[in-house]
């Protein structure tokens, strides 16, 4: 197929359409955005909106046409406007019904609300206009974001009794389920058995969704779930879907998350349970855990560059050899793909990561370049480390969807150190500060 022309899926079939939708008075377009995307100008500064790449064309009327600024009173609700392009020619346009959304007021239950990624789902969903029910098994006081607006609930989700109370009266409404006992590689490879415990939130937060009907169910998966034996080489080949059979996770951790993908497809096969997964890549940004020994490498990393610079040492200690290689998605455009997935028709799992590879000693350059210093490195090679590469093959999300993560990972750190140095008390350099050296060593 030609490289001018833009993919989509559309039921099912692979086909060469553009998706553009009016967003306002000066139409432009956009890939695939939810018309929740259309209230954007008018939330608060704390909503993600979406990026648009490419071309700015003017929304095409239903039958065909070139339209003018359009006039939403007599758009049809629940209609993408598309059209066939090749290079700068149309070739033809069509509307095409996509899912229905949900209107201002509609119930969100977000499960992990209290954790990273779950404040932040709760930021967007507010701002989107939802009611979110927000539920962790934290006390409120040592959630990472909490959210007045939203109803806050401290429930074990791993009892049965304690979802059924959850999801009480939320018929229709969307479910979120973020809830789960992780961390970085430190902790998943020494917790195995507590990793899969999170099986018991899964499985009866299904059971109640499927007997309180609710409307859509999302699972956030991993990465973990691929098979080891493709992510030997420190020079990976991205991860496709498919690379998840024959199944060989990451032991634990990665076997509960499997193993919870297929439970999500069999009640939407045996029970009619709209159902979406997102495998997650390495989820980073302020606002999460950076020490204790839940963190992950981007906030790790952060931290002892901090501590290498408060205490004098100038050293700093890495995992492994330094040479493994991952992919690393910042935290908006992880809320902006969980969006997105969640009104897409998308009933298989899909990767929500960065294509952005860099190993861990490029990692810490970075880090190294924003904190204006240069350390000695220290390789414990007794630490848990992890598979030697991993990385996210896109392919299906931009065909899909028409989008993908997009913050650059040098971006992405540099607002994530400067969180994690005002939360340790440590003044980061201003930006007319020079680096200082300090001899590299094994």
């Amino acid at each position: 197929m030609a490289s001018s022309r833009s993919c989509a899926v559309i039921g099912g079939q692979l086909q060469s359409w553009r998706y553009h939708m009016a967003l306002g008075p000066k139409p432009r377009s956009c890939h695939a955005v939810p018309r929740s995307a259309r209230r954007a100008t008018r939330a608060p500064k704390t909503h993600v909106r979406p990026r648009c790449k490419g071309k700015v064309f003017h929304a095409m009327s239903h039958q065909g046409g070139r339209a003018g600024p359009p006039n939403l009173t007599r758009r049809i609700p629940g209609i993408f406007y598309v059209r066939s392009v090749r290079g700068d020619r149309v070739l033809s346009s069509r509307a095409v019904p996509m899912i229905a959304r949900r209107g201002k007021g509609s119930l969100a239950v977000v499960a992990g609300a209290g954790g990273f990624i779950g404040g932040f789902l709760v930021r967007r969903l507010l701002a989107e206009g939802f009611s979110v029910r927000a539920i962790d098994i934290k006390p409120q006081t040592e959630w990472y974001q909490c959210f007045e607006d939203a109803d806050n609930f401290t429930r074990d989700l791993s009892l049965l009794e304690a979802c059924r109370e959850m999801l009480q009266g939320a018929e229709g409404a969307d479910i979120y389920n973020l809830a789960a006992d992780m961390g970085g590689m430190g902790f998943i490879e020494t917790n195995k058995a507590l990793c899969t415990l999170s099986v018991l939130i899964n499985t009866h937060l299904l059971v109640a969704a499927r007997d309180e009907k609710i409307g859509r169910y999302f699972y956030a998966s991993s990465a973990c779930v691929y098979n080891a034996a493709k992510q030997c080489d420190y020079d990976v080949a991205p991860l496709k879907e498919e690379d998840a059979y024959p199944a060989m996770p990451e032991d634990g951790y990665g076997w509960e998350k499997l193993f919870s993908e297929r439970a999500c497809r069999h009640f939407t096969e045996d029970f009619g349970l709209v159902t979406r997964v997102a495998r997650f890549h390495n989820v980073y940004g302020p606002h999460g855990t950076y020490d204790g020994g839940r963190e992950k490498a981007p906030a790790a990393i952060c931290r002892k560059v901090i501590e290498a610079q408060q205490d004098g040492s100038g050293a700093i200690e890495i995992w492994g050899d330094g040479r493994q290689t991952r992919s690393f998605m910042y935290i908006d455009d992880c809320v902006e793909g969980i969006r997105r997935i969640m009104e897409s028709g998308l009933d298989v799992p899909i990767n929500l990561g960065s294509a952005e590879s860099v190993d861990i000693d490029g990692l810490v350059s970075l880090v190294e370049e924003i904190a204006k210093v240069r350390l000695r490195r220290r390789y414990r090679l007794d630490a848990p480390r992890g598979v030697n590469g991993r990385n996210s093959d896109n392919t299906l999300i931009i065909a899909r969807l028409g989008w993908e993560p997009q913050t650059p990972l040098r971006r992405g750190l540099e607002s994530t150190y400067r969180w994690i140095a005002e939360k340790m008390g440590f003044a980061p350099p201003s930006p007319q500060s020079r680096p200082v050296d300090a001899e590299r060593s094994l």
